[in-house]
């Protein structure tokens, strides 16, 4: 080995090792500081699984193979699906068999049942990987979250309300520490939010245990649990970096695409419909 590439290896080591405990941001009781902007990289928001590249999430079919479907046939390659390795730990998630039958439809029908294209809030662990940045306001008494897509919020608790009052879109989020890890464990959550664009989804069941481990100044590992029985044969994990926001102009957005949906949703009630 030349002493180049001996040089490169340890820069890499060094890149990749953890920092030590005392070089990530505390606050002033000593916990990890959170606080600031974060985003998750990659195309994990189209399918957590493992996936290749193809034409268009909704086809049809056509005089050789199926080509993309009408209504996005215009969009070209920005209508097309990249590739993406996942964060689905061991690949695949475990669908018990009827749950992995309506994933496939929706898949089939994602233009009509997908969330997302209709503005609906994302859902847990979903809003953490969405192509949009996401605020953490980290306190001694409090941890709340406030995420660009769609004005969607979560406020953890940090003592125990007690069991949720009834079900909702981003469900009740419980944290506690876990010595520099902080873990959240959300329920309460309707069935109707998905986990990516293609189709996986869950039940009123879902139980989601999330860590967030800051590993340096500016990236956070973020791990999830997903048990829900009536869905799955087994608990299973998601791992993912989540990525500071570093410029100093860095701020969220506004997102709040309501009003972008009104047509798709409401324009066939028109007296005269445009399309």
């Amino acid at each position: 080995m030349t002493r180049s590439s001996l040089a490169a290896l340890l820069l890499l080591a060094a890149i990749a090792a953890p920092a030590p405990a005392q070089q990530i941001p505390r606050t002033p009781s000593g916990r990890p500081d959170f606080n600031g902007i974060w985003q998750a990289l990659g195309n994990t928001h189209w399918d957590i699984e493992p996936h290749v590249a193809r034409p268009a999430l909704a086809m049809q079919p056509g005089p050789v193979v199926p080509v993309p479907a009408n209504v996005v046939l215009a969009l070209g390659a920005a209508g097309a699906v990249p590739s993406g390795w996942g964060i689905v730990v061991g690949g695949e998630i475990p669908y018990l068999p009827a749950a992995l039958q309506r994933r496939n439809e929706n898949r089939e029908n994602w233009l009509d049942r997908d969330p997302e294209i209709k503005c609906y809030l994302p859902g847990v662990p979903r809003a953490m990987y969405m192509p949009f940045p996401f605020q953490i306001f980290q306190s001694e008494s409090h941890f709340f979250m406030a995420f660009e897509y769609a004005g969607a919020v979560r406020n953890v608790y940090l003592v125990d309300p007690g069991p949720p009052q009834v079900d909702s879109w981003m469900g009740q989020s419980v944290g506690h520490w876990e010595g520099d890890t902080f873990v959240v464990v959300s329920n309460g959550f309707n069935d109707q939010t998905w986990f990516d664009r293609a189709g996986n989804h869950h039940s009123w069941q879902m139980v989601v245990t999330e860590r967030f481990t800051l590993s340096d100044r500016d990236h956070i590992m973020y791990e999830a649990t997903i048990e829900d029985p009536e869905t799955f044969s087994r608990p299973w994990q998601i791992r993912t970096p989540l990525y500071r926001h570093v410029d100093e102009n860095a701020r969220l957005g506004q997102f709040k695409c309501v009003e972008f949906v009104e047509e798709l949703m409401y324009g066939h009630l028109r007296r005269n419909p445009i399309r």
